[in-house]
């Protein structure tokens, strides 16, 4: 019981909203001797285990991260959402303009749909190295993450895979560019844009762009699911989050 009402003062540190400072520091006084094996303030002074402390954590991250990548996998996960939908690159807008100008609009929302598609079909590459991140966890990471800010978890996820993701994901934008047919629209548009009289367009690194926004949707999401779970209890879907989650 005692190991119960520390663990739940632990998890309610990410799970709840803006505190002022003073209650953070009088929570965090009471926990600390515990993490540190040393007296829980109450008689008996049960040391909490490691394993104890970032169980619920980890199901937690567990939980958010495959809801994330199992939405973006789905069909219209991207381009459905206007937060994470790639939208035309910067560099190539004037391109776009122009071709809706002169009536080509079709081939540059094609173009537009199918790097969404090919972020969608490398999507689940992700699960992977969250799972992993997630397992290598150590109990300071958890407290970092414990102790800090509404997004401290995806900040955490961010800096343990990113670099791990974008060269898994690029081999499968790259491939999926050209299954669905993002690599030929792109050329087709482009194509169409200079034949038109007096017009020259920058170059575009297609794989990059792509890798690039997909990644910013993929955390992006994470950050959703991590809110949902600190403050929706529909959102809770296991024993563990209901009972650590709900106190």
């Amino acid at each position: 019981m005692k190991k119960k009402i520390i663990f739940t003062l632990l998890v309610l540190l990410i799970s709840a909203g803006p505190v002022h400072s003073g209650f953070l520091d009088e929570i965090l006084e009471k926990v600390d001797p515990v993490l540190k094996g040393g007296d829980s303030g109450v008689a008996g002074g049960e040391a909490l285990s490691v394993d104890e402390t970032v169980s619920g954590l980890k199901e937690a991250l567990s939980v958010g991260t495959g809801n994330a990548v199992s939405f973006l996998s789905e069909t219209d996960g991207y381009f459905g959402n206007e937060l994470t939908r790639i939208l035309m690159p910067e560099k190539i807008q004037n391109v776009a303009d122009m071709l809706k100008n002169v009536g080509m609009g079709e081939q540059v929302d094609h173009f537009v749909l199918t790097m969404n598609r090919a972020a969608e079909n490398a999507a689940p590459q992700a699960k992977g190295f969250f799972m992993d991140a997630i397992k290598e966890m150590s109990f300071e990471d958890a407290k970092g993450i414990l102790n800090g800010g509404d997004n401290s978890a995806t900040q955490y996820l961010d800096s343990k895979t990113r670099t791990k993701i974008t060269e898994a994901f690029k081999p499968v934008i790259s491939s999926s560019l050209d299954e669905v047919g993002a690599t030929k629209a792109y050329k087709d548009m482009m194509s169409s844009f200079t034949s038109l009289p007096f017009m020259s367009a920058q170059s575009l690194d297609l794989d990059n762009y792509v890798t690039d926004k997909a990644l910013g949707g993929l955390f992006l999401k994470v950050g959703e699911e991590e809110a949902k779970i600190r403050t929706n209890p529909a959102a809770r879907v296991t024993d563990t989050l209901k009972q650590v989650f709900g106190r």
